[in-house]
């Protein structure tokens, strides 16, 4: 694997710049590792393009730890809406970041702190963390368990943190996607919808986690393989895509998904942008985008039973 499409899954955000910042052949030219690492940083603290009123006031309690373990990284952050009375409580929406190692923090990122506040806004709780995910070597079941265990601790302490423990969504980004798999069939009824963006939604393909996973491991975390075995309840999910999307096979997956799911009848909203890189969210500063994630929001409100505020 090079060292752009390492990069696109370590964090999980940029192949637009870095297909800018790295040469197509590998010439002399191509820039250091410091270099690369500091665009990288300047891309993943860009935040998202669309804004909605309230953002600036929404209140953020940082850095609570949710599991017991040895990494002093693995800690979450809560927005929720400006104002709420005391014992008011918002349904939440818990963010997968993709591929990164737990020392780059990736819920310290712009790119999520502005997700974050950009679901507390729009009138429910936005739950960011960080946990063990990387790429290729993916180790599915110690993610698997560190979002188990964040949304344990969500509903655990919900009354605190001022969450609806029985409404909750999952939103994933990139490599995050996997962890969708789990919640996708015969979910529990506090999961009420999942949302995709540009994510890996198989990992049963050569090169793309690791080869020693058992398959029955490899289909719990992969969306279309759930969407395949066909039964149980199926959540309702969201899919964004961004059709010139440059992760080697992660487009090809998303189409997987869409097909099958289409032809068994889950309950599927899908949004593509045409002319759209990965992460384009918070890289693509245009209508279709602007667009996408206000649908992303309209669906979390419906399916979360929150009020659309006024237009």
């Amino acid at each position: 694997m090079d060292d752009r499409t390492t990069l696109l899954y370590a964090f999980c955000l940029a192949a637009a710049t870095l297909a800018a910042v790295t040469p197509a052949h590998g010439q002399a030219s191509q820039p250091s590792e410091a270099e690369r690492m500091r665009r990288m940083a300047e891309l993943v603290n860009k935040p998202v393009v669309y804004t909605v009123p309230g953002m600036d006031r929404v209140k953020v309690r940082k850095d609570i730890v949710y599991k017991k373990t040895d990494d002093p990284n693995m800690k979450m952050d809560v927005y929720t809406p400006a104002g709420l009375a005391p014992g008011e409580k918002r349904p939440a929406a818990i963010l997968l970041h993709g591929g990164a190692p737990t020392r780059f923090q990736p819920k310290e990122w712009g790119f999520f702190q502005s997700w974050g506040r950009l679901v507390a806004a729009s009138g429910m709780a936005g739950v960011t963390f960080t946990y063990r995910i990387t790429f290729p070597a993916s180790h599915l079941a110690d993610s698997g368990a560190d979002v188990a265990e964040a949304i344990a601790y969500v509903r655990a302490n919900a009354d605190s943190l001022g969450i609806d423990r029985d409404r909750l969504c999952l939103v994933s980004y990139s490599a995050g996607g996997p962890m969708l798999g789990p919640y996708l069939r015969g979910a529990p009824e506090h999961i009420r919808c999942l949302v995709a963006f540009y994510s890996l939604m198989d990992v049963r393909q050569p090169g793309g986690h690791e080869a020693s996973e058992p398959a029955e491991l490899l289909a719990r975390f992969s969306p279309v393989a759930q969407v395949e075995q066909g039964t149980g309840r199926l959540t309702p999910i969201f899919v964004a895509q961004g059709r010139k999307d440059e992760v080697p096979t992660l487009l090809a997956t998303v189409d997987r998904f869409a097909a099958e799911a289409f032809g068994r009848g889950v309950p599927l909203t899908l949004m593509s942008h045409p002319d759209a890189p990965h992460a384009f969210d918070n890289q693509v500063d245009d209508d279709r985008t602007r667009e996408i994630l206000r649908a992303a929001l309209d669906f979390l409100r419906w399916h979360l039973g929150v009020a659309s505020p006024p237009s």
